[in-house]
């Protein structure tokens, strides 16, 4: 079986069964949810790290900011590939890399601003012992994460690189889910967001990345044949 036919074959049989398998063990504020979301809560069902300034403001806004410092070098070095030879040979890596890895990003963004799904600090109704999960909530537009969507990503480079450069490939793909599960993570510590959120936002990434890879493979097989 031809490259592509394989990828596309497996990429559709893993997107299947991950689909299948979050929309079963995974629930947005499923028991996976609430267990994991526990130990960042007090008794009133309050997020004592909200605003602490470790997540608040290094992860949430300083991480976010250097990733957008990295696309838009990624963006710069592809418009001075059009004018300067040296960088001419990775002209196309980089143009797919960054309009992929951004339109991945957006992609997460209009679901998440459409989305009813309240943020987890916003779910959380007090009571005589403790607190209650109202899962009618419907401010936040919280589903998926978008702050993890910018490190999961960096997942683009594996597509980018997959056939030309492989061990580039997979440092790209580990860097994507390392910075896309501690992003989310630390946002799941603040309250801001399940596991779920997150998981389903590297499936939307991913989902994505597999089908613009799929349409554009040619190219890339081209490229690595001359």
């Amino acid at each position: 079986m031809p490259d592509q036919q394989r990828f596309i074959f497996l990429q559709g049989c893993f997107l299947l069964f991950s689909f299948a398998a979050l929309w079963v063990f995974s629930p947005v504020g499923g028991p996976l949810d609430l267990s994991l979301i526990k130990p960042w809560m007090n008794e009133s069902g309050g997020f004592p790290l909200r605003n602490a300034w470790a997540l608040a403001e290094l992860n949430h806004r300083w991480v976010k900011n250097l990733l957008i410092g990295a696309y838009a070098l990624m963006l710069l070095q592809w418009l001075v590939a059009f004018k300067y030879a040296p960088f001419k040979a990775q002209r196309f890596e980089l143009g797919y890399f960054f309009f992929s890895a951004m339109l991945c990003t957006a992609a997460v963004g209009i679901l998440k601003s459409q989305s009813a799904h309240a943020c987890p600090w916003s779910m959380t109704a007090a009571a005589p012992h403790g607190f209650l999960w109202d899962f009618q909530a419907e401010k936040g537009h919280c589903f998926p994460g978008g702050h993890a969507s910018a490190g999961f990503a960096l997942m683009t480079g594996y597509f980018a690189y997959r056939l030309s450069q492989p061990k580039k490939a997979c440092f790209y793909l580990g860097s994507g889910l390392i910075l896309g599960f501690a992003m989310g993570w630390a946002q799941m510590m603040r309250g801001a967001h399940f596991l779920s959120h997150n998981l389903w936002t590297a499936w939307v990434v991913w989902c994505i990345n597999a089908a613009v890879y799929a349409l554009t493979y040619r190219h890339f097989a081209q490229r690595t044949q001359r």
